[in-house]
């Protein structure tokens, strides 16, 4: 078991990594808890003990119950069960349970302690690390939520085998990422592809831990996790292209790198190692041929993020940071150069 501290001073907690990891659930539960609402999906199949009295909540499958109504629906449920805010919400999923889960938790008596069990690639390498939880509304991805902190995330790579292989591939295009990441916090990630699955998963939680504890709230460094997303999340909302997650943002990696490369930012071996990289993991890397590009303009101009104009994450001499106010013309020019 690899243990990672995400340091926030008093709100720090641990990150369990490991084979088994989610059977330490009890021992990561807070103090003086005396009831858990567990959060799930029938799909996920993993089960856990808190070792409490426990009442499980199922939510549906799918980005369309990702909304404030099934937000409402849990927070009803919590309020039946008399829940106290000294008590506890587990969530057990993937990002989708814990992004929903976190976020009520936020929210019922104005924060409740949650600690997220992480069964998918995606949700242990990024989701469930770093408390930012939130919903969708028709308009945008995420657009609601808030940064509520868990109490501890457990990490178990011995559930990442009966993932579908689609479900883990998306957690590898988040995986993915991390290869660019580490020149902001002085990591070195190059030999990140080469290390067993729990070291592997490990070193993007330790760089994730790095980022949130230096950022917590996405004043200026954590915007780095964001790369690949901007395009990837419009390519999700626009949602005719039959993507996962990690699947788009790797669309978004390519996009970025070609981006940063027209802007005279990168040399063209460095969008080589994105494409290596990607490759490697057996990602996707063009835009859909279907894709309408000013529609997708469009849904990037509304991202969370996009405070001056069509903003980016792109790769420098220094690492990816945010550049804000992006031509236009330059954005379009590269999705058209990058179609299937």
């Amino acid at each position: 078991m690899i243990e990672v501290l995400v340091g926030l001073g008093g709100r720090s907690y641990r990150v369990l990594v490991g084979h088994g990891a989610r059977h330490r659930l009890l021992d990561v539960i807070p103090t003086g808890v005396t009831k858990v609402a567990l959060v799930t999906q029938s799909s996920t199949g993993v089960t856990v003990d808190a070792g409490l009295p426990t009442r499980t909540f199922f939510i549906e499958e799918g980005e369309a119950a990702k909304s404030l109504e099934t937000v409402e629906e849990l927070c009803r449920g919590f309020a039946q069960m008399e829940l106290s805010r000294k008590d506890c919400v587990v969530a057990v999923g993937g990002g989708l349970v814990t992004d929903i889960a976190g976020f009520a938790a936020a929210i019922y008596h104005r924060g409740t302690p949650v600690v997220h069990v992480a069964t998918t690639l995606l949700a242990q390498v990024d989701a469930a690390i770093g408390g930012k939880t939130g919903v969708n509304l028709p308009e945008g991805k995420n657009l609601v939520g808030a940064f509520w902190q868990p109490s501890a995330v457990l990490c178990d790579t011995e559930v990442l085998a009966q993932l579908p292989p689609r479900e883990y591939l998306s957690g590898t295009g988040e995986m993915a990422k991390y290869h660019f990441l580490g020149g902001p916090v002085g990591m070195d990630m190059r030999g990140l592809a080469d290390l067993p699955l729990v070291e592997r998963v490990a070193l993007c939680v330790r760089l994730k831990a790095a980022v949130v504890g230096a950022d917590e709230r996405e004043g200026g460094l954590r915007h780095i996790l964001n790369y690949g997303h901007t395009l990837g999340h419009a390519l999700e909302v626009a949602g005719r292209f039959d993507l996962r997650h990690g699947e788009a943002v790797a669309i978004g990696l390519h996009f970025a790198a070609l981006l940063a490369l027209r802007s005279g930012r990168i040399t063209s071996g460095r969008v080589e190692e994105h494409l290596d990289v990607l490759r490697g993991y057996g990602l996707p890397t063009q835009l859909p041929s279907e894709a309408d590009v000013d529609g997708l303009i469009e849904l990037m101009r509304r991202d969370k993020k996009a405070v001056d104009g069509l903003s980016f994450i792109l790769d420098g001499s220094h690492g990816p940071e945010m550049v804000r106010d992006v031509k236009a013309e330059a954005v379009r020019l590269t999705l058209e150069g990058m179609r299937a």
